[in-house]
């Protein structure tokens, strides 16, 4: 008796394999190509809230009003690189009811554009491609992939320094979990800026250097644990002027004690969060699973079947040979 294997069970056999094949190379190759800062990012976050500001036209520091930044991201393609730098420029502007909406960032009541470069799967920053400031940490517009419960370093770029932000346990976003971390900045020199005397409370002197102070004395962020997306944001600045050498605030640039990112941003932030962890999610547990269990039963199946064979009987296709011939 001789056996030989079917079709199907070959067929079984293969894409059991295939499939046993695919699986660890989705968790070790796929995904961490996937697990990397995107380039061509184009998004817009805005926080608000209520405050004080120096309003120039008035030369008086002006309180309860309210007070809206917005942060624009947009990536360069052409100098980012597929599996190394992401570049990004950032354009933050500060507005009041004045200045909003505003045709020109300038006419803003602040304004600053910056360029920020960091390795796409680390997160750490790249001092290359014109990077303005050169910036420092771990986490600034976003963690690092796969956030863990523990401190991170965050780059304050009106501080221009890192800030230590601890782990403050779970919170809940628009019904999506993340980490929350949060910290704070000390009333900290910052410069210098040629003022008035008499604004900082010297009217004999045309002209000072006065200092520039700055604190801020609530930052909390929420971060999605597997991108590491910030879906919540708060803060809560205090940008002030000092005559040269005083130990007290002369003037308030600008105070507040929350700014918070809109609802409509937040709800924007989750989704996105929510459709880049579903897709790493398929592709670092959900179909590696899947595709090894299958991968497991076709090929166990497709094994048996081969093993088996197909039985024919010994002399059978001689004798049926032989009957075509005789007539």
């Amino acid at each position: 008796m001789r056996r030989t294997a079917s079709p199907m069970s070959l067929f079984l056999l293969g894409a059991g394999v295939f499939l046993l094949v695919l699986a660890p190379l989705l968790v070790t190759y796929v995904q961490p190509r996937a697990k990397r800062t995107p380039v061509d990012i184009d998004t817009t976050t805005v926080f608000t809230g209520t405050g004080s500001y120096f309003d120039t036209a008035r030369l008086e520091t002006v309180h309860g009003r309210r007070i809206t930044i917005t942060r624009q991201v947009r990536g360069d393609v052409a100098d980012s690189t597929d599996s190394g730098r992401a570049v990004w420029d950032v354009s933050t502007s500060v507005d009041t009811d004045q200045t909003l909406p505003a045709s020109d960032p300038r006419d803003a009541l602040q304004w600053t554009l910056e360029r920020w470069v960091t390795d796409r799967r680390t997160n750490e920053p790249v001092h290359c491609c014109g990077e303005s400031p050169a910036f420092d940490g771990e986490a600034y517009l976003k963690f690092p992939f796969d956030v863990q419960e523990r401190d991170y370093r965050w780059w304050d770029g009106t501080l221009g320094g890192v800030v230590r932000l601890r782990y403050a346990g779970r919170s809940t976003v628009q019904g999506y979990e993340g980490l929350r971390f949060t910290g704070n900045v000390p009333p900290t020199r910052t410069g210098v800026r040629q003022v008035p005397g008499r604004l900082v409370g010297l009217p004999r002197t045309p002209q000072v250097l006065a200092e520039e102070w700055y604190a801020n004395t609530r930052i909390e962020l929420v971060a999605d644990r597997r991108t590491g997306r910030i879906v919540l944001a708060a803060i809560g600045p205090r940008k002030t002027l000092r005559a040269p050498g005083a130990d007290k605030d002369a003037v308030v640039l600008l105070s507040s004690d929350r700014l918070v990112f809109t609802p409509g941003t937040q709800r924007r932030q989750v989704d996105l969060a929510a459709s880049d962890s579903r897709k790493l999610e398929l592709l670092g547990r959900t179909v590696p699973l899947g595709a090894g269990a299958l991968g497991c039963v076709l090929a166990l199946t497709g094994g048996i079947l081969v093993v088996r064979g197909r039985r024919t009987e010994p002399g059978s296709e001689h004798t049926h040979l032989t009957s075509h011939q005789a007539d």
